[in-house]
């Protein structure tokens, strides 16, 4: 899963090499946090959230398919 969330963010962005994916694990859900740079939020975020809600969509599907909750949080990563 944090390979699939890893490989989508990375073919949004300009700067590739700057994308990070933690996982968190908060009782059986887990949340994948994407740290992305500055210049990319707009980017991955999309007009209105709509890339960001096409990614919770496919992370979530994927993890239906395994019983899994999880969550998909988008953070500025901080230079």
């Amino acid at each position: 899963m944090n390979e699939l969330v890893e490989n989508i963010t990375r073919g949004l962005v300009k700067n590739p090499d700057a994308v990070c994916v933690s996982v968190v694990h908060k009782g059986s859900l887990e949340v994948y946090q994407i740290r992305v740079a500055p210049e990319d939020m707009g980017k991955v975020i999309g007009r209105k959230g709509r890339i960001a809600n096409a990614i919770r969509t496919v992370v979530k599907a994927g993890a239906l398919r395994e019983n899994r909750k999880v969550a998909v949080d988008i953070l500025e990563e901080v230079n």
